[in-house]
């Protein structure tokens, strides 16, 4: 349990969350990993994509973890922000699982978006179908397998349905370029009733206004991976 030392929420679905991000990212592409645990994404991202990599992790023991994988990481702590990163530092930054326990995850994520080109973030859906239901036949907060703490234990400071996320990336001006619902540990593009059914969601970010250019390999890269956004309720 994690409630001593936050940003290390277990993933269910963690080698095809892993995989999943693996598949976003380009070769050789610059990546910052907040929250990065024990180094093993930024790992197999150095290995498998030639990428130049650097984490973030708050808790002394993954990070030590980290630095044992070869990875290079900052122990910091995610709420005090990213004001040392310059902007435009790097091609990708990835929060995964992490979002919703940090203090001000509004000024995250407007950091991620002026440090890098692209931020992916994963966050648990709390508009899934079993939550709505615990909620409405228990009346009591909700124990499931994506959020499995009690209410007086959990790390977890913000929830969020897909409905609210979106909401927030309109009031940021951050554009969702991607938005991937995972669904009994698949990944599901076009999902019908989505905000019901997922566990969790990827999504791929970057500013309405990109003062970042893109490369054309990227450009050519993002035009196959684009698809309508799926329907959710």
């Amino acid at each position: 349990m994690c409630a001593q030392h936050r940003y290390c929420m277990q993933d269910p679905s963690l080698e095809m969350t892993d995989k999943l991000l693996l598949e976003q990212i380009q070769p050789g592409s610059r990546v910052l990993d907040l929250g990065c645990g024990d180094g093993r994404l930024l790992a197999r991202l150095r290995e498998e994509r030639g990428a130049s990599v650097l984490g973030i992790e708050i808790d002394i023991t993954q990070h030590h973890a980290a630095i044992a994988r070869g990875v290079p990481v900052i122990q910091a702590d995610l709420d005090e922000g990213l004001q040392d990163i310059p902007d435009g530092s790097f091609d990708y930054v990835v929060l995964s699982q992490t979002l919703q326990q940090v203090l001000q995850p509004k000024q995250l994520l407007e950091e991620m978006v002026r440090v890098a080109k692209r931020a992916l973030v994963v966050v648990p859906n709390f508009g899934n179908w079993r939550i709505r239901l615990q909620v409405l036949k228990q009346g009591r907060a909700p124990v499931t397998e994506v959020l499995p703490y009690e209410w007086y234990n959990t790390p977890n400071l913000h929830l969020m349905s897909m409905h609210d996320f979106q909401d927030l990336m309109r009031l940021l001006g951050i554009e969702i370029l991607q938005e991937i619902p995972i669904i009994n540990h698949r990944a599901v593009e076009r999902a019908w009733l989505a905000n019901l059914r997922a566990q969790h969601v990827l999504y791929v970010l970057q500013r309405q206004s990109d003062p970042y250019p893109v490369s054309e390999s990227e450009n050519n890269a993002e035009s196959e991976l684009e698809s309508p956004r799926p329907g959710s309720r």
